[in-house]
Order: C-alpha cells, then sequence, then structure tokens
C-alpha cells in the first residue's frame, strides 16, 4: 500500500479523535531501507497526528531472513526479544528523538504506546524491563509504577503449570521466567 495513504489517513483520523485514540506504528525499521534522515524526518511529522509513536525494528525471524537474502552478516546470536533493531539506528532515532524535539511521545512496545495514549498504566507489565522504560514519558512511568503488583509465586506456578511449563518458575523484578513455553502461551 502507498504510504502517503497511510499517512494522510493518521492525520484525518487524528483531526477527529474525540472518542478514539491514534498511535503510529513505525515498524519494521530497517537500517539502510527505511532509516534514512528523510524518513525520521518524515516520522516525526507524524508523530504530531498521532497520541504515541511505536517504534521497533523486525521480528527475529524477519530480520534472519531479510539479511540472509540480501547476503549480509546477521547482527545477533540470539536475543531475547522478539522485535529487535540494531543498537546503532534505535540510537540514531533516540537521539533525532531528543536533539529536534517537537516529537510526540515515544514507545518501544506496542502496548506502552497504547497503554499511554489511553491513560492507562502498560496491560503487558513492561514496566519491570527498565531500559524499555527509559525513552517514556514521566508520567506514564510513574502511573505503570503505581499498578505494578508483583504476582504471588504459587499462583503463577500453577498458572504456568497449567499452560505446560516445565522446570523451576520464578518471578523477580523484572518478570516471570519459565521454562518449556511458546511464546504466546508465555
Amino acid at each position: 500500500m502507498d504510504s502517503k495513504i497511510a499517512a494522510e489517513s493518521l492525520r484525518t483520523l487524528y483531526e477527529h479523535a474525540e472518542r478514539y485514540r491514534t498511535v503510529l506504528y513505525w515498524r519494521p525499521i530497517v537500517p539502510g531501507l527505511n532509516d534514512s534522515d528523510a524518513d525520521l524526518a518524515r516520522a516525526r511529522e507524524l508523530s504530531k497526528h498521532a497520541h504515541a509513536t511505536v517504534f521497533t525494528g523486525l521480528f527475529r525471524d524477519e530480520i534472519a531472513s531479510y539479511y540472509e537474502a540480501h547476503g549480509l552478516t546477521i547482527p545477533y546470536a540470539e536475543t531475547a526479544r522478539r522485535k529487535i533493531m540494531p543498537e546503532v539506528a534505535e540510537r540514531r532515532i533516540l537521539d533525532a528523538f531528543e536533539r529536534e524535539g517537537s516529537w510526540g511521545a515515544l514507545f518501544r512496545k506496542t502496548s506502552c504506546g497504547v497503554a499511554y495514549a489511553h491513560g492507562e498504566p502498560d496491560y503487558n507489565g513492561h514496566y519491570g524491563v527498565r531500559e524499555l522504560c527509559e525513552i517514556c514519558q514521566s508520567e506514564q512511568v510513574a502511573m505503570c509504577h503505581a499498578a505494578w503488583v508483583k504476582p504471588d509465586l504459587v499462583n503463577v506456578t500453577r498458572e504456568a503449570r497449567g499452560l505446560g511449563a516445565t522446570g523451576p518458575v520464578e518471578v523477580n523484578h523484572r518478570a516471570i521466567v519459565v521454562e518449556g513455553l511458546d511464546e504466546p502461551p508465555r
């Protein structure tokens, strides 16, 4: 689809957003394909027509396929994140965000941006992963902090076992750690 159509739709929706919220889902960002200075400037302009902007890279399998198809060395042997982008690309975006000002609210995770746009705490509980929150609006971090409750290990273990988890179950300040579950049940 022509991205001009999507951009105009975003602007139009934002102008009439009395009962809903708009989120600029800026993905996937692929180095050398859509991360030029002009692309950054365009995203900045579009962010003014959204209640939140979420940016991220490709899914792990997509990035592997993309790099492989183009004869490039895959930049990551393994990663804990589902959607990834090279650190240098993320740094360029964050530097542009800090340097140029007048961006809308910027987030790394979709649930964070959607929650912010609706004035709610993050429904996926990313608050425990502080490096995701470092770019969040301070009022959003405070809201997520106030809503965050460390889950009870007994309940988490029971639910995890019901989904097929194996091995020890851990609840720490960042996450619930389980073994033997694919991503959807996790």
